[in-house]
């Protein structure tokens, strides 16, 4: 249910295929919105003979006749799904890409790492630092794919690294068989998904599932209960389960200073996951018998990691442009953005390019920013909600953003993409938001106008 374009849904279909099932792929997109997806379904289906596209919609009935369902986790309050509904009511087991994929895997060890921001490269500086350790590990989870395709390519007794977004951990924490990380990561808590949630507290309860089924898995935080209402429904649902890190592991991260690090990537919040990231490592050392890691070495592990796509990477500026252009496609929360606003040094010479799709969050914290940047475009759906401010610009686009802050960029200055909002209302997903942003840079190459304008 809900193939989607992320490769998790396709990783499902084919290991279930390769198992010997027969598939119903179900999407309410229809074949021409799956894009590049559509092609390699038919091949699928055209080998196999053993799926089954049905596009444009789901049917109840599809549910009710399964023998499993494997949802999605972007569909929306699944509790209350209509299909899913008829799937509980004829007893259907329901599950998850990516408990298939913890299921496909035995015999190898699991970080699972979650937080509002911070965790795709929180996730990803852990497997970058294993891997410069020679310990077997794998990366999957929500920044992307899925260890479906190829399981057998993860060695046995590696460490996979999840990073587990609170939609995955909801399906998780509901299933049948319980399951809990070796050991658990958390880089903050701020309402976020509360389109998918509906209220904040539910949000905090799907994180808290990171700790597994008995809430005993060994954690690893420095969260410091910034969001008052975060904090607030936690601490009532939960009695604060972040508050409680492993005491074991506590004094790991107390031996590191982020200002120590060594770091390629810029902000001081890529320090703080740093900071994480090689306490985790640390943490896993340990956990494995293994000697301890020299604090100097810890500390310059993360030298060569060179960031991930659309998070705060720089676009090659075309010869004839004197300003900096950073596409941070993946800041889809105001925090994010904020942090990305912060990193780059002067908000003066800033022009940020903001919105998207309306999640429900509080977005008056990028708002307010309008005074103190360069410029502040605000784009796609919660454009009106961010040009609040007298001093912000209604762009609708980003290529109309380009248009707007082209007249008035200086030597020196930097535009920004950092939406702080999901990318769905104008583009299929944040890739394709950073990829349309940096083709408008590339297109000041030849000295042509990106935004189409005279």
């Amino acid at each position: 249910m809900g193939i989607g374009r992320f490769g998790g849904g396709l990783g499902a279909i084919r290991h279930l295929l390769r198992h010997g099932a027969r598939v119903k792929a179900t999407d309410r997109l229809d074949a021409e919105a799956l894009g590049a997806v559509r092609s390699d379904l038919e091949v699928l289906a055209a080998q196999t003979g053993r799926l089954e596209l049905r596009l444009g919609g789901h049917d109840p009935e599809d549910f009710r006749t399964a023998d499993l369902v494997v949802a999605n986790p972007a569909v929306p309050a699944p509790w209350r799904h209509p299909c899913l509904q008829a799937a509980r009511e004829a007893d259907v087991p329901i599950t998850s890409e990516i408990r298939l994929a913890i299921d496909a895997l035995p015999g190898r060890r699991f970080v699972g790492v979650t937080g509002s921001v911070g965790k795709s490269s929180t996730a990803a500086m852990i497997h970058h630092a294993l891997a410069a350790l020679g310990v077997p590990t794998a990366l999957g989870g929500n920044i992307g794919g899925s260890l479906l395709e190829d399981p057998d390519r993860v060695p046995a007794g590696a460490w996979v690294v999840l990073e587990l977004s609170s939609f995955m951990l909801h399906w998780l924490s509901e299933d049948a068989s319980p399951w809990s990380p070796d050991l658990a990561v958390l880089t903050t808590i701020r309402p976020n998904h509360l389109d998918w949630h509906l209220d904040v507290a539910h949000y905090v309860r799907s994180k808290a599932a990171i700790l597994g089924s008995d809430g005993l898995a060994p954690l690893i935080t420095d969260f410091d209960e910034g969001d008052p209402a975060a904090a607030a429904a936690g601490a009532e649902i939960a009695g604060g389960w972040w508050r409680t890190p492993s005491r074991r592991f506590r004094p790991l991260l107390a031996e590191l200073d982020p200002d120590a690090i060594t770091l390629g990537v810029p902000g001081s919040h890529q320090r703080r996951n740093a900071r994480l990231a090689l306490a985790a490592v640390a943490a896993i050392h340990r956990l494995d018998d293994r000697p301890a890691i020299a604090r100097d070495d810890l500390r310059r592990l993360l030298g060569t990691f060179p960031g991930l796509p659309h998070r705060l990477a720089e676009v090659p500026a075309p010869s004839n442009a004197d300003v900096r252009f950073i596409d941070d496609s993946k800041a889809t929360t105001p925090e994010a953005t904020l942090l990305a606003v912060d990193s780059l040094g002067d908000a003066s010479r800033i022009h940020l390019i903001a919105g998207g799709h309306d999640k429900g969050a509080d977005l008056g914290p990028i708002a307010v920013l309008a005074p103190s940047l360069a410029g502040l475009y605000a784009i796609g759906a919660t454009a009106t909600r961010l040009a609040s401010h007298p001093k912000a610009i209604l762009s609708g686009t980003i290529r109309q953003a380009f248009a707007d802050l082209r007249s008035r960029l200086r030597t020196g200055d930097i535009v920004l993409l950092s939406p702080g909002c999901a990318s769905w209302d104008q583009f299929r997903d944040y890739r394709a938001r950073g990829t349309a942003f940096a083709d408008l840079v590339n297109s000041l190459a030849d000295g042509s106008d990106p935004t189409g304008q005279s």
